[in-house]
């Protein structure tokens, strides 16, 4: 079973592609396991760090050839609303550490019955979509936002603690476990 080495960016020179890999959000965030193409071909995560893979990007495996990447679709909520009020949206899902996909005009989340409650009695249009999801990777996440696909040593301007989640403890499903430098 052929190991994936590296990231080759949509942007970068590709050897062929043997296999397309149709991922979930949280698949595509897997810094170790298994994955499986869409003609079968097992592919082996084994990255010293975890990686925000997008779609067309590809990995280049241990066998010289490369598999391509595509999100898959998922059972999503959509929020529309103006943007005060998605914007407070937003920051009420941030809160509750809830991955958040961006968009210009609205905001997608995993379909979660209590969150469409919660947005809807807040002013937002919610509806259930299926569609592929790619959620804003967080402060801390190696290719979270820009998609640069390296870490950054910089301060952002704020201080990161432990604090207690809503969730019993556990930390941001995004983490790379790594605290800022």
């Amino acid at each position: 079973m052929p190991r994936a080495i590296r990231l080759l960016a949509a942007d970068k020179p590709r050897p062929a592609i043997c296999d397309t890999l149709l991922l979930t959000a949280e698949q595509r965030r897997l810094q170790r396991g298994f994955v499986f193409g869409g003609k079968g071909t097992c592919v082996e995560f084994d990255f010293p760090e975890a990686l925000t893979l997008r779609t067309d990007d590809a990995l280049l495996l241990d066998d010289g050839n490369a598999v391509e990447v595509v999100a898959d679709v998922e059972p999503l909520l959509e929020v529309r609303a103006e943007f005060p009020v998605l914007a407070r949206l937003a920051w009420m899902l941030g809160d509750r550490h809830v991955p958040v996909e961006i968009m210009p005009n609205r905001l997608r989340l995993r379909r979660d019955p209590a969150l469409e409650t919660l947005l809807a009695s807040a002013g937002g249009k919610v509806r259930a979509i299926d569609a592929p999801f790619s959620p804003e990777g967080g402060a801390y996440v190696i290719g979270g936002g820009a998609h640069d696909h390296h870490e950054h040593h910089h301060e952002h301007g704020h201080d990161h603690h432990d604090h207690a989640h809503g969730d019993g403890g556990t930390p941001d499903a995004h983490s790379t476990g790594k605290e800022p430098g």
